[in-house]
This record gives C-alpha cells, sequence and structure tokens, in this order.
C-alpha cells in the first residue's frame, strides 16, 4: 500500500490533494504530494514546468530531492521536504546531526527555492517504533534549532505527518480525541506546534475508512455522491462526506488538548 501511495502518477488532484483548513484568517490552497516510487518519471525539469503553468501552489516532497528543490527555483510553488523517519533517533540525539542536515537540505537552496516546512518523519506514530516515537518531538526541536541556527526559525516551519489512526475516536466528529497511549508525546508535539506556530499535518484517507465500515451507505458518503448524511449530534452538522468528518474529528482532538489555534494541513489523501 505504502507504494501505491507514493506512486502512480507523479500527481492526480484527487489522490494527492494537500491543503489547508484553518480559521476565518487562514489561506486555502491546493498542492501535489511529488513521488518517486514509479516508473517512467519524466525529468523534474519538466514536472516544475507544469506545475508552474497550474494554480497548484504547494508540492510536498517524501525526502529532500536536490534535483526537484532545484528545479522549482525561482517560482512562487513552496516546497515541503522531508526527513526519513530512521532520521530521527540521530536527529533527537545529536544537534549537529540537525545542523548538517539543513546545511546539507536546505542551506544550498534557500531562498531561491521556497522552502517552506520540514517534515520530520511520516506517519510516526502508526509505525508502532517506540524508539522513533519517543524521540520525535526532540528531533522536531533540534531541527527548530538547526533552522533557527542559521536564522531561518521565523521563515521555515517544523512538523510531522500522521495518520488518522493518531485518533482514538472520530465518529461523530464532534468527540473526535487522539489515543491515550499517545499522552505525553502528543501533548509535547502540541506544545511545540503552538510555541513555533507549525501546523498539525494529518492523512486522512475516506478509502481506509471505507474499508474497516460496512455500512452500505458509506461508499457514497466517501465518494462525495449523493447519501443521505451522518448527523453529529454534538454540532448538529450533517456531514454529506467523510473527508469533511475525518478533518473535523483532528479538529475536535486538538480543541479537546487545548490546541485551537493550531492550524490543520491536509498532507496527503485519496
Amino acid at each position: 500500500m505504502e507504494k501505491l501511495r507514493h506512486s502512480s502518477l507523479i500527481f492526480l488532484i484527487l489522490s494527492l490533494l494537500f491543503q489547508s483548513f484553518f480559521y476565518a484568517n487562514s489561506e486555502s490552497f491546493i498542492g501535489i504530494n511529488y513521488g518517486l516510487v514509479a516508473d517512467n518519471l519524466p525529468p523534474p525539469s519538466e514536472t516544475a514546468k507544469l506545475l508552474k503553468s497550474t494554480s497548484i501552489g504547494k508540492v510536498r516532497l517524501y525526502g529532500a530531492d536536490p534535483a526537484i528543490i532545484t528545479s522549482l527555483a525561482n517560482s512562487d510553488i513552496g516546497i515541503v521536504i522531508g526527513t526519513s523517519n530512521a532520521d530521527i533517533p540521530a536527529l533527537a540525539t545529536d544537534p549537529n546531526f540537525a545542523k548538517q542536515w539543513i546545511t546539507t537540505n536546505v542551506k544550498p537552496y534557500y531562498p531561491a527555492s521556497n522552502i517552506i516546512l520540514i517534515t520530520v518523519g511520516n506517519e510516526v506514530f502508526k509505525s508502532g517504533d517506540q524508539n522513533w516515537i519517543s524521540q520525535l518531538v526532540p528531533a522536531m526541536h533540534n531541527v527548530q534549532e538547526a533552522l533557527s541556527s542559521e536564522s531561518l526559525g521565523g521563515k521555515i516551519k517544523v512538523s510531522t505527518v500522521h495518520a488518522m489512526s493518531v485518533l482514538a475516536n472520530s465518529e461523530p466528529p464532534s468527540a473526535g480525541s487522539f489515543d491515550p497511549a499517545f499522552g505525553d508525546t502528543m501533548k509535547g508535539l502540541l506544545g511545540f506546534l503552538k510555541d513555533t506556530g507549525s501546523p498539525f499535518m494529518v492523512n486522512p484517507y475516506p478509502f481506509f475508512a471505507y474499508q474497516s465500515d460496512p455500512r452500505p451507505e458509506t461508499l457514497a458518503f466517501c465518494l462525495f455522491q449523493p447519501n443521505s448524511g451522518r448527523p453529529d449530534s454534538g454540532t448538529q452538522i450533517t456531514y454529506m462526506n467523510m473527508f469533511d468528518a475525518q478533518v473535523d474529528a483532528v479538529r475536535s482532538a486538538l480543541n479537546a488538548m487545548d490546541s485551537k489555534d493550531v492550524e490543520i494541513v491536509v498532507a496527503e489523501t485519496g
């Protein structure tokens, strides 16, 4: 499944949506995930030319490919780059490793290439690796410190990306809550996001919800097709699609953790 999620065509707007949901003064945008696990991909220069001809405003990379970052230079496209999960222990325990990561993957390209955010790992909580999970927040702090040491702390944000399984409950959306198993780590992570003004990034997949929900109307609800909707007695909102319900469940979970001002960014969906 991971290969499928990170491959296929370079961008399919339905399956690779990247959008911001925030409060009234937010600025929404459409972006794409740029995966490299695929055959016969065009060179980054051709892809960049195509992207620049569209209204796509953000591109998320799963790593920090220099050819792609360079190809997007001198454009208004915001670039999200990421560290691997395997880098988390070194980032957490060695500030010099974090500084070297920034020196290698950010400094040669910024500001010509508009790097706006660094994701430290991807779906770390879902991995089940307790070493990665326990060291995630320290790793984020060290990446932030490394950016600040280069006077980039206020210009490039630091976050991480979550699967929907980070929630213990998501239905109804108003009852959304984080898995208590992540307790102190989640509390520390949200504190970091609030302190730095960084977003909470999540991968809501209606498809996965459909897999685990046998109700006959679920397919239409997940595919934005006509359906009777699902009422939320807590808010009196009737949801007409799974995507909206999933995002609002995340919003409720954040609100319950005193994180009402933390932005939600949909990093990947389909």
